[in-house]
């Protein structure tokens, strides 16, 4: 089993009364950094380990260059400050945070900006790398990911021809024969 942690940015506050009294800046204005609706996806394998280099170029929303995690950037350290144990956590398989949230892969957590916090939502992406020899070919790749998607417990599909696996995304525990029942011909499941 393989892991990936995807962050989400569900919301973004402002308090202009506590920038008016507190900041150098009282007309600073919202977190610059990130937008609601961006989405970060951490992964660690093969030679990708986002999390070592804090996020940069894990951003994930179209046209959102020069926030954070965009183009190369990494994370506010703010912000990374508080989501990096999780983001950690979930990378290792772990539970993020059990008996607070209703689903210990599931984390909301926000920045330490007490004038403009952005809210985070964190989450494990739970995933079996099924490595298949030809998959350069469209077709070959839509009949297997077809076969994948239809299994019990399989949430998603994704496939990584140039890496050579497919990439299937469970919500449960999706017993390796019945990958290999629907595919064949992979040569290894991870």
């Amino acid at each position: 089993m393989q892991h990936k942690c995807k962050v989400t940015v569900i919301d973004k506050k402002l308090y202009p009364e506590l920038q008016q009294r507190y900041c150098a800046d009282p007309q600073s204005g919202p977190c610059p950094c990130y937008n609601v609706g961006d989405e970060f996806v951490f992964e660690r394998y093969g030679a990708a380990d986002d999390f070592w280099h804090i996020g940069a170029g894990t951003l994930r929303t179209p046209g959102a260059s020069g926030t954070a995690g965009g183009e190369g950037l990494a994370h506010c350290s703010e912000a990374w400050d508080a989501i990096a144990r999780y983001i950690y956590t979930a990378l290792q398989g772990g539970s993020i945070m059990r008996g607070w949230m209703n689903d210990e892969r599931v984390m909301i957590a926000c920045c330490s900006d007490g004038t403009r916090p952005v809210i985070f939502k964190i989450e494990r992406l739970d995933y079996k790398a099924v490595h298949v020899p030809g998959l350069e070919s469209a077709e070959k790749a839509a009949s297997l990911s077809s076969a994948l998607a239809a299994l019990p417990g399989v949430s998603s599909v994704a496939v990584r021809a140039e890496e050579g696996f497919i990439e299937v995304y469970v919500d449960g525990t999706v017993p390796d024969e019945a990958i290999r029942a629907a595919v064949p011909e992979a040569v290894r499941i991870d």
